[in-house]
């Protein structure tokens, strides 16, 4: 077996050899599309840098207008780069520290890529099965009841929510606090209120409460409220194939994030992490102001 394999090698090399020498030969026999200085540009060139963009900005170079306006900014890379390097900048102290900050950050993309969104991925079942869990989620609010407390400060309004959080009646606060005179008399009932009906911040939080639950200060035009969600009247719920992209989108960024936080506490027990508190808490020294 192993001379089988000596000898598939011995035949594979030259074979291999000749094909990237071929290539080679091809790719010379073509004519370059731009030259700068001592540099050519080729179409193997082009097309290597036009799959680099996104697909949006590719097709911006369509056809062969797009081709030639692609090829003139290839033009102006290269000018700028030779000119760059004439001055001497790739010497730049400067000019180091941004490659190895460039290298850095590459190499962490790397390692979240191979650590962090390969165990992070979503399966269809995944995202199925939450919007049958979160159908409701999925169903626009048409109508919503609801109660608020509505007072001039954002103050006055954490310490209100201080109180609903104790235990006391959110009515008899509004009836007392509220600068709403209207609905304060209502304990701050405002009744069902459409879409549209409210304040864009207002609507914002009440549409994104669940009934019963109390929202934090809202500041308005009118004031700071606190609302409570009594009711909701819900719309016809979105189609999944409408929507699972979304679910998808969001699921894996919640996956990735829990993925990447037990992977950094892993980490904190690989390395040691010293945080030095007494230099944190000193105030950072004066900037020198360059003339």
């Amino acid at each position: 077996m192993k001379k089988v394999a000596v000898l598939i090698l011995i035949l594979t090399i030259p074979l291999l050899f000749v094909f990237v020498t071929c290539a080679k030969k091809e790719e010379q026999k073509r004519p370059y599309l731009a030259k700068v200085g001592n540099v050519k540009i080729t179409q193997t060139d082009l097309e290597k840098e036009l799959k680099n963009l996104p697909d949006f900005a590719q097709k911006m170079f369509e056809g062969s207008e797009g081709k030639e306006r692609f090829l003139n900014e290839l033009v102006k890379k290269e000018l700028l780069y030779q000119e760059a390097s004439k001055k001497g900048l790739d010497k730049d102290a400067e000019y180091f520290k941004k490659v190895e900050e460039f290298k850095k950050i590459t190499l962490i993309g790397l390692l979240l890529e191979k650590e962090i969104e390969s165990k992070a991925k979503v399966s269809d079942q995944e995202v199925k099965y939450y919007y049958e869990k979160h159908r409701e989620d999925f169903a626009p609010v048409s109508q919503l009841k609801a109660s608020h407390i509505v007072v001039k400060t954002e103050k006055e309004a954490k310490k209100i929510l201080e109180r609903l959080k104790k235990g006391e009646d959110f009515a008899q606060i509004a009836k007392k606090n509220s600068i709403d005179t209207v609905s304060a008399k209502n304990g701050g009932d405002l009744g069902f209120l459409s879409r549209g009906q409210m304040v864009p911040e207002f609507e914002a939080a009440a549409v994104r409460l669940k009934s019963g639950e109390i929202s934090e200060p809202i500041k308005t035009k009118f004031g700071y409220h606190i609302i409570k969600v009594t009711d909701k009247k819900l719309g016809r719920v979105i189609e999944f194939e409408k929507i699972k992209d979304l679910i998808s989108q969001n699921l894996s960024a919640q996956k990735q994030k829990e993925v990447f936080d037990s992977y950094i506490e892993g980490l904190k027990k690989s390395y040691k992490v010293e945080i030095n508190k007494e230099a944190l808490s000193r105030p950072a020294p004066p900037k020198e102001n360059k003339k």
